[in-house]
């Protein structure tokens, strides 16, 4: 009975002091938030009236510019269209890739090719896959990319707001962006595993994947069927659902192609988003299918790469050392 008595006692003081412990934890928990509350809200009715006047001032330059543009070109809507849809993306589009082809030709500047994420590929690149490549991406600009966007100019006009002299709001584009980006999730991770389809990988699909390793022109390196399905539908959808302003889709485009690019470029450059998710599916051809990786964790089809040293990798680099140096490959065992 005693020795009931004395464990049922120990139970009891134990209880007392978890609770005690528990309490004491919540008090500094809410102590510390408080705290961090009262600094942000300072902070920020400190700096609100700053905030706001940059703002307002920054959305005169940008409504005046456009405004400028727009009168330069007499309101011609097609004209304005084409170069806010087609040339400034490419633009975009070529003068990033101009600079990764000097560094993927020549070896130059090592501030880049150190850089490398599958070390000892593309190392020169080979010149005569890189003129196919380059001939591809611009057959699918002119010949497939191009002509899409004139069904995609008569929806635009039909919302009535594309050409609108007043420009949205940036907090209104952001919102935007969201919607762009996850319709662009869904439509391209879809479509993606479609032409992953034994047949239509075959004869569609194993075109792109011809660059294992690749570098940032093979984002639209690809079959003219892929070209529409998974590179220009999921980026133009978006727009077309939502009647966006004709400046929110030149930034909107750009921003994709830009994107991809990195995507493909097979360089982890510090402060630029990681590569290295789109980079394991060109290395390992089924795991890593989305644009985020969202849909890829809800498939389960990226369960190979978090295992692997890529995912490890795969987070914007902050300083100057390369990733494959901070985190190696493991040693291959000796055969």
């Amino acid at each position: 009975f005693q020795m009931k008595r004395d464990s049922g006692y120990s139970t009891t003081a134990e209880q007392q002091k978890q609770e005690e412990k528990l309490w004491d934890a919540m008090k500094i928990t809410a102590c510390v938030l408080g705290t961090g509350l009262l600094i942000f809200t300072a902070l920020v009715n400190s700096v609100s009236g700053y905030v706001q006047n940059i703002w307002d001032t920054l959305g005169h330059f940008w409504q005046t510019s456009w405004l400028k543009f727009y009168y330069l070109f007499e309101g011609k809507e097609w004209t304005i269209f084409l170069l806010g849809a087609a040339l400034v993306p490419g633009l975009a589009f070529w003068g990033f890739n101009g600079i990764l082809m000097v560094a993927d030709v020549t070896g130059k500047p090592t501030f880049i090719t150190r850089y490398r994420i599958q070390l000892g590929k593309n190392d020169p690149v080979d010149t005569k896959k890189l003129r196919q490549a380059i001939y591809t991406a611009l057959c699918n600009q002119f010949f497939i990319s191009l002509p899409m966007l004139v069904p995609m100019f008569y929806v635009m006009k039909w919302w009535g707001n594309t050409f609108s002299k007043e420009l949205p709001t940036f907090h209104w584009f952001l919102v935007e962006l969201s919607i762009f980006t996850l319709i662009e999730e869904i439509l391209f991770y879809y479509t993606h595993r479609f032409v992953h389809l034994p047949l239509l990988y075959k004869h569609i699909h194993k075109k792109h994947h011809e660059w294992t390793a690749p570098i940032g022109v093979v984002s639209i390196y690809a079959h003219p069927v892929e070209h529409i399905l998974s590179n220009t539908l999921p980026v133009m959808t978006g727009p077309m659902i939502m009647g966006s302003h004709i400046v929110s889709i030149a930034a909107w485009f750009s921003l994709a192609l830009i994107t991809t690019s990195i995507s493909h470029c097979g360089y982890h450059l510090p402060f630029l988003p990681s590569p290295e998710f789109h980079d394991f599916h060109h290395f390992k051809f089924n795991q890593c299918y989305g644009v985020l990786g969202v849909l890829d964790y809800l498939h389960g089809t990226d369960t190979v790469f978090r295992q692997s040293k890529a995912y490890q990798r795969h987070r914007v680099l902050l300083s100057l050392t390369p990733l494959s140096e901070s985190i190696p490959e493991a040693p291959r065992r000796a055969e």
